[in-house]
């Protein structure tokens, strides 16, 4: 059997259907062409709707409304350590994963009659036809004129002596585990690492987090100490520069020996970056070119090394955010029917779901001047900001840098309980090309924690400890 081009509509193949694959699906329909979506696993929707960005933001949501009730800082109202029932929250989490995989991802295909979804693992037998091995063991020829590949990634298991023969955990594991253990070590210090090490010591867990270097080790270093103390005020165990020697499991327990000293935990989670999924689509039969680690190498117009095969998420050597998956999927659908879009990720905004939050965008003082650009830079901590003050959260702090000889805002780094919210004000004024005293002019609402924008594009020509409140 196989599915071939069609005579009055350009036919696209899509691999995958995670939010890249189905962006470019509506798109490319809206554009004219017909769809073909390819899908080896159990369910659609690629990861954030089922193993990431929802399942995790919910039980951090959870984990949030915990730590307030046994740690908040208001007087008059007493602290309460919650009971926590994990089997409750994963079962409402999971009951909303599967409300939005209806209505984001089941309910499309339903209302679009041009994209049509075939389920199996799919490889390139030329650079036109893909065959998909589906669940019976047949395969099915689906031959196309343009070829999307958006097959996401998968957790990486790093090489440690012992790990594998293990009963550790992924992400995936951790977010739909039903009992708290009493003990969680992590190996890793990035995103995922962060964000679940934080949710599982906020529900109840004892916490070590074991990091190759430091947390957040590409980023600014002050937004990776800054969590440090926040994670060691909480309770968390941080062992810096320090990996397990080996790992074994005696059936009851896991033992990490390490620099440290032995480690005894009940529950590993391993969280050290995601590969990705490339490697059953045999893309050196038709010379499509992958990095050291299988990602696709791509152009700003989502292209491969050939002419009409696409590739958009976490597959490629883009950043592995779901947004930029998506603005790259309808990118690419425009390009594969006729059109001509580009995606500029010069001020793309990222965020780390812990607390304080991690939010950044644009250069670092340190990316500025390997560029050869003449650059400055501001740090406001948040005890100067009057909405932190009220907070009674005064956590963290908010940097900008900018060019010396025209002031233009080049980055920000923001290390607050709101950075999240906070960030896409500095998104907007550098793809504006904004300068610091354009930023600093502009009216701020009073209490926000986002007028902290505005008081460190002040520090730039003035104290602002000197300034009353709310001063223009």
């Amino acid at each position: 059997m196989s599915s071939g081009y069609a005579r009055d509509k350009p036919h696209i193949a899509i691999v995958g259907t995670g939010s890249g694959a189905f962006a470019a699906a509506i798109k490319a329909v809206e554009g004219g062409a017909r769809v073909t979506l390819i899908e080896g696993g159990d369910v659609i929707g690629g990861t954030c709707v089922n193993v990431g960005c929802v399942p995790s933001k919910i039980m951090i949501r959870g984990a949030h409304i915990a730590h307030l009730q046994s740690s908040h800082t208001f007087d008059g109202i007493p602290l309460n350590q919650p009971r926590i029932d994990r089997a409750a929250l994963v079962c409402q989490q999971q009951a909303r994963v599967e409300e939005l995989r209806r209505a984001k991802y089941e309910s499309i295909l339903e209302s679009h009659p041009d994209i049509h979804l075939v389920r199996g693992w799919a490889r390139f037998d030329d650079s036109h036809t893909l065959v998909v091995k589906q669940q019976d063991g047949s395969e099915l020829r689906v031959v196309a004129d343009n070829i999307l590949l958006a097959t996401g990634a998968s957790p990486a298991i790093p090489d440690i002596p012992g790990l594998k023969d293990t009963p550790f955990w992924t992400s995936t594991d951790a977010l739909v585990a039903e009992k708290l253990p009493e003990h969680l070590a992590v190996i890793g210090a990035s995103v995922v690492a962060l964000e679940l090490a934080q949710a599982f010591l906020r529900l109840g867990s004892k916490v070590t987090i074991m990091a190759r270097s430091t947390f957040l080790s590409k980023e600014d270093p002050a937004l990776g100490d800054g969590l440090v103390k926040a994670f060691e005020e909480e309770g968390a165990r941080v062992l810096l520069h320090t990996l397990p020697d080996s790992v074994s499991h005696d059936g009851q327990g896991f033992v990490l020996p390490s620099k440290a000293g032995e480690t005894h935990c009940d529950q590993l989670l391993v969280a050290t970056g995601r590969n990705p999924n490339t490697e059953r689509l045999m893309l050196d039969k038709v010379g499509v070119k992958t990095g050291s680690n299988g990602a696709i190498v791509i152009d700003d117009h989502m292209r491969t090394s050939v002419e009409h095969i696409y590739a958009v998420g976490d597959c490629t050597d883009q950043p592995q955010y779901v947004y930029v998956a998506a603005a790259a999927g309808t990118r690419a659908a425009i390009n594969m029917t006729g059109g001509d879009a580009a995606l500029d990720l010069s001020a793309m905004p990222a965020v780390v779901f812990t607390e304080p939050q991690v939010a950044t965008v644009g250069l670092t003082e340190t990316q500025a001047i390997e560029q050869d650009i003449a650059a400055e830079s501001r740090t406001l901590d948040l005890e100067n900001v009057p909405r932190a003050l009220a907070n009674f959260d005064t956590h963290g702090f908010i940097k900008l840098v900018a060019e010396k000889k025209t002031g233009r805002l080049l980055g920000a780094q923001v290390l607050a309980g709101e950075g999240g919210e906070i960030i896409q004000t500095a998104v907007l004024a550098i793809r504006n090309r904004m300068t610091i005293k354009e930023l600093a002019d502009q009216l701020f609402p009073y209490l926000t924690m986002v007028e902290g924008i505005k008081l460190c594009a002040q520090t730039f020509t003035r104290d602002v400890k000197q300034l009353s409140c709310c001063a223009g």
